[in-house]
């Protein structure tokens, strides 16, 4: 983060800006995800959406605007939990790798991003996702299974155990390392890019938001084959259709091809930039409230 450390800030302080933080961004960026996930469920060979706008126009539709909203519920809870998990684990790491000048090597920041990643992907990614994941694809076939986050919730754990909710976690955490040890040396350096050594423009809430969407986009290139991997794996059918990670990956490559892989990349490649321009925009502005 381009941000200068406050001598103030501990694991709670972190913890308490990173929850504030993923809760305002979930709430703005959750359609573009919603969206997202439906293109990457659809069959290649019979896809129910032309695009982005068709998908978007289609469910407000046959549901209504808060249909977009879907499975919205257990996300928002979970991005809260999620950026507490990133932030925290990102910087406790960050502050053992400074050197005596208190500086990162570009390897510290990404080695520090991909443990902030891991740590959000064991505690709030893989459930969360599983839960919006199932929500979704349920609506998507009409099947009913479901009447809401919490409701999958109980019915997941009950059929298949805590381990169903865990289902995907190795993509999830290989998403989530690759996501962050990508995005947090990214921003940093953009941000240095665009202000240098101004360090009041370094602080700014506008330029670390620029900075950030940048690296968001840059890590959605990195990071496509493994979210459409995941969403597979999370689906409603994907107990019987996948034997696990490589297996799901290989059925992509052998019936849809490996450009299957990017199904989806303008809907998650703007929602991530939003979603990541927002965190590196809210998280310095909390610090003057919290």
């Amino acid at each position: 983060m381009g941000l200068k450390s406050d001598p103030s800030e501990g694991p709670v302080r972190t913890f308490v800006k990173g929850f504030f933080t993923g809760f305002i961004e979930a709430i703005i960026c959750y359609p573009t995800e919603f969206v997202k996930t439906q293109l990457q469920l659809q069959s290649k060979s019979n896809p129910e959406y032309k695009g982005i706008l068709d998908c978007g126009r289609k469910t407000v539709k046959a549901n209504g605007f808060m249909g977009l909203y879907r499975g919205a519920g257990p996300l928002i809870i979970g991005s809260s939990g999620k950026q507490a998990a990133r932030w925290t684990g990102y910087q406790v790491v960050a502050n053992n790798l400074k050197d005596e000048k208190g500086n990162l090597s570009l390897f510290s920041r990404m080695f520090a991003g991909a443990c902030g990643g891991v740590s959000e992907a064991v505690f709030a990614v893989t459930p969360i996702e599983t839960l919006k994941t199932r929500v979704t694809d349920d609506m998507r076939r009409g099947t009913k299974n479901y009447s809401g986050s919490l409701d999958a919730c109980v019915k997941i754990l009950k059929n298949d155990g805590p381990g169903g909710l865990y289902r995907g976690v190795v993509p999830t955490i290989a998403k989530q390392a690759t996501n962050q040890a990508c995005r947090f040396p990214t921003q940093f350096y953009v941000l240095k890019f665009m202000v240098g050594d101004d360090k009041e423009k370094l602080k700014s809430p506008i330029y670390n938001g620029i900075a950030g969407a940048a690296a968001g986009a840059v890590s959605v290139l990195l990071t496509m084959p493994q979210d459409t991997v995941k969403t597979r794996m999370q689906g409603e059918e994907a107990k019987k259709l996948y034997k696990g990670t490589m297996d799901c990956a290989m059925s992509i490559i052998k019936n849809e091809g490996p450009a299957f892989f990017y199904a989806g990349t303008w809907p998650r490649m703007i929602r991530v930039s939003l979603d990541v321009g927002i965190t590196f925009c809210v998280f310095p502005l909390l610090s003057r409230f919290i």
